[in-house]
């Protein structure tokens, strides 16, 4: 395992847990995600020692805490830039505690995208072989 690895990727889960709470909207979010993924599959194609999954999980996990963390820390701005989260938040089951929510939905969807960026870190590996 190269956890240096996993850790410096992971920080552009930290710019964008930052960058989603006071620049970048909901609605193009995605779109920074997809581009991190195939940069950080490629990055794990390439230099990890294997376990090319496993990898990709892990860097999405400690993804999640950066996300997660920063949403939580920063809840007030995170709700000034992002009227529709308030919306569908009061829509959720336990809407008194949105910052409850955001504890509870942000592992899940850190698992969900560790599978993706685990799968397209394997994909990358049978791809961009590395030279012995």
């Amino acid at each position: 395992m190269n956890y240096k690895l996993i850790l410096l990727l992971s920080l552009f889960g930290l710019s964008m847990a930052i960058a989603t709470v006071f620049v970048i909207p909901s609605n193009i979010e995605p779109l920074f995600w997809l581009a991190i993924f195939l940069i950080c599959a490629y990055l794990i194609a390439k230099k990890a020692p294997g376990k090319y999954i496993l990898h990709g999980f892990l860097v999405s996990l400690v993804n999640c805490v950066w996300v997660t963390g920063a949403h939580i820390l920063l809840f007030n701005s995170y709700l000034a830039n992002h009227p529709s989260e308030v919306e569908m938040m009061n829509k959720m089951p336990i809407h008194g505690s949105p910052r409850l929510m955001m504890l509870i939905t942000g592992p899940i969807i850190g698992i969900i995208s560790g599978l993706i960026l685990g799968l397209l870190s394997f994909i990358a590996s049978k791809i961009f072989k590395k030279k012995s």
